[in-house]
């Protein structure tokens, strides 16, 4: 640790005025615009706003003394400079510092840069150094006069957006920086004993001295990243503890099992009764964990994680039974309607026949559907007739009024932003909250639901149901598509059908990839009579869609072209092959979640990862690490480690924090003790110093703590 700590450095920069909101009816700057787009609105907004990287103007270098490849910076006199137009128009100067030359070349150029590089000028010059034929050569670099004080600070470089040039954004840093209220939070009895202070660690971090150790600033193992990230863990465990503390304030309707016993005349018996299969040890766990919960007058607050093909789906249904039998409602929400169709073509089977006979059904809600279907199930719902409600966001629309709703149900919760899963809590009478239970197929590391889902009870299916079938992955390269191919032949002569996913539906000059409706039109040609190849991709009409499926479930199509949208919920037990063209571009967590569309039945199911290597010859080093991870297990929760490693927490969050992390600094795989000692303090902080826990949530959430709520 250095041993000092640097002041805000002085520069030019902090003469100007930080930009100020604008009167009110005359709109935002272009930079006031830029720094909301960042998130940038309060002063501790702009503390906790840390560099990305760093650049060392702190010294000045001999132009002999440079190899190639280093970042220098040099001064000398300007001894040529001229405007040359081979091969193309471009600028060029040399300067001389007395220990050797160097090349400036520019190849986009203003009058004033050929100006202020006139020869015999001295200047000072920044860039990355290459040696090569005509000596030690700079392309593009800063240039500015000679003679000016350096800065005793490295210089910090911000993540930025268009309109928002980094000088600007450093003046608007140092400002909010100065401004800020960073008095210490966590009583000293109780937290830090002898670290870094808050403001000392931010001041550091944005403005760190040149002495430091890079490397500790890159990997944030300084002491002062270790207060950031300390801090930020405890006010996420807070605001996490704090929003259980909430809940368990609130009430909701109490479900108890209609009798100790098994009682025939319930409708749980009854389901279980009419189910094909038998439940496995772990749903049999997970039913009980979850009629515990429905029995208590505080509202559960449950996620149900799962392995694909797991089977959550009768859990589901297992747990509106027990709501349907205490006299309730129950609401199943799903992000897309080919998988709330699945929901709804399973739960119609196994509970209308037996809702039938209480004069009650299972309604369907959809925004695709008719004005007058709609306003059907509507009534449905309002009267209390429906007591299964399935669909999209159409179930929390304004004009669905529940008559009694106790328990709300969100398929793939990841997919929903917070203010609809709010809504659909929002939907039951009085004062009463809903049990709110949420299906994930993405498995959770331990650390991360330690961390994001502390507020969460979580129940984990860990073991597939008899009879599902292994799925060997293989990858191949694209130019092997022809063995691929008489794969497809194979399995089709025997009766399968296949899935072959694209990542594109149309042409894109950004990104060169075959697009569904090309391979549609390939795979036909291929293949030829009588075999039947389909498309399915989000933008085709709902009828269209579903046809479509209806079509491959019943065989009568062979091959499903498909876009990502048959990624969940999908079931065809008949389909033995899922080919994955273009593999390298998709995440980790998706193409399991795409391979676990085969294995649904008896038959052997393979997975093809087709993937096509760049000009190097090779795909990118996370790509690699995603396709190595795909054929050497498929355990959905070394799968979801594994990607935790390579992508970090926050696509498994979803909406969870309407967009924004909770995290920024800390990385769970390796701030596991920072984690441990936040979740040890924040009960005890909450309890004896309340205010001081809230100020502390405040200062690191903001309003982000709201969304832990949902």
């Amino acid at each position: 640790m250095p041993a000092k700590k640097a002041p805000i450095p002085t520069a030019e920069a902090t003469a100007a005025a930080p930009a100020k909101p604008s009167p009110p009816g005359s709109g935002l700057s272009q930079v006031q615009r830029a720094l909301r787009k960042l998130g940038l609105v309060r002063d501790i907004d702009f503390a906790l706003y840390l560099p990305m990287r760093y650049e060392d103007e702190t010294r000045i270098v001999r132009i002999a003394d440079t190899r190639d490849g280093d970042m220098a910076q040099v001064e000398g006199v300007v001894t040529e400079c001229e405007v040359v137009y081979r091969p193309r128009r471009q600028l060029i100067a040399t300067i001389d510092d007395g220990s050797d030359t160097c090349q400036l070349r520019f190849f986009n150029f203003y009058p004033s840069q050929q100006k202020q590089l006139a020869v015999g000028a001295r200047v000072r010059v920044r860039g990355e150094m290459r040696g090569g034929f005509v000596g030690r050569q700079i392309m593009h670099p800063t240039v500015k006069a000679a003679g000016t004080a350096l800065p005793n600070a490295l210089t910090p470089v911000y993540s930025t957006v268009a309109g928002l040039p980094q000088p600007v954004l450093r003046r608007e840093v140092r400002s909010g920086l100065a401004r800020a209220v960073l008095d210490e939070t966590v009583p000293v009895q109780i937290g830090f004993r002898g670290a870094w202070n808050l403001r000392d660690s931010l001041t550091f971090l944005h403005y760190p001295t040149p002495d430091v150790a890079i490397a500790t600033l890159e990997d944030h193992s300084h002491p002062a990243w270790q207060r950031i990230k300390a801090e930020e863990l405890l006010a996420q465990q807070l605001s996490q503890l704090q929003a259980r503390m909430e809940r368990a304030a609130q009430r909701a309707p109490v479900l108890p099992p209609v009798a100790p016993e098994p009682d025939a005349a319930s409708l749980h018996s009854q389901l279980l009764a009419v189910l094909p299969f038998g439940l496995t040890g772990a749903q049999q766990r997970v039913g009980e964990e979850i009629t515990r919960d429905l029995g208590r007058e505080i509202p559960m607050h449950r996620l149900l994680q799962g392995d694909v093909g797991s089977g959550k789906t009768v859990v589901a249904a297992l747990a509106a039974a027990r709501c349907i039998d205490a006299g309730f409602q129950c609401a199943l929400m799903a992000p897309t309607e080919i998988l709330a169709a699945q929901h709804f073509g399973k739960l119609v089977g196994w509970l209308d026949p037996l809702l039938a006979a209480r004069g009650q059904r299972v309604a369907w809600l959809t925004g695709s559907q008719k004005k007058k279907e709609r306003d059907e199930m509507s009534a449905a719902v309002e009267s209390g007739q429906a007591a299964l409600v399935i669909g999209t966001h159409a179930v929390i629309s304004e004009k669905v009024r529940f008559k009694s709703l106790a328990l709300a149900i969100i398929d793939e919760q990841h997919r929903f932003g917070v203010a609809q899963r709010l809504a659909l809590r929002g939907k039951a009478e009085g004062h009463l909250e809903p049990h709110l239970l949420m299906m994930s197929a993405t498995p959770i590391p331990r650390t991360l639901a330690m961390s994001y889902y502390a507020d969460l009870d979580v129940s984990t299916l860990d073991e597939l149901p008899p009879g599902r079938t292994p799925i060997v992955t293989r990858l191949v390269a694209d130019h092997r598509r022809d063995e691929v191919i008489d794969r497809i032949h194979a399995q089709i002569a025997q009766g399968r059908q296949v899935y072959w996913v694209c990542p594109l539906i149309e042409e894109s000059e950004a990104v060169d990839l075959r697009n569904a409706t090309e391979t549609r039109d390939e795979l036909a040609e291929t293949l030829g009579e009588p075999i039947q190849v389909g498309l399915l991709h989000s933008r085709m009409p709902t009828a269209e869609k579903q046809a479509v499926m209806a079509a491959f479930t019943a065989n009568e199509i062979q091959v499903l072209v498909s876009t990502t949208v048959v990624e969940v919920g999908v079931d065809v037990p008949n389909a033995s092959l899922m080919v994955i063209e273009h593999a390298e571009r998709f995440g980790l967590s998706q193409l399991h979640q795409l391979r676990g569309r085969v294995g649904r039945g008896a038959a052997a199911s393979a997975c093809v990862l087709l993937y096509a290597p760049g000009d190097s010859g090779r795909v990118g080093e996370a790509a690699r690490a995603r396709l190595k991870a795909m054929a050497e297990t498929s355990d959905g929760f070394e799968i979801a480690r594994r990607d935790l490693e390579i992508r970090g927490p926050g696509e498994f969050l979803g909406a969870r924090q309407s967009g924004a992390p909770l995290l920024r600094f800390a990385d769970l795989t390796t701030d596991t003790l920072l984690l441990d000692w936040a979740r040890e303090l924040a009960p005890v902080m909450l309890r004896k110093h309340p205010e001081l826990a809230q100020r502390h949530i405040d200062r690191w959430l903001g309003t982000k703590a709201e969304y832990l709520k949902a």
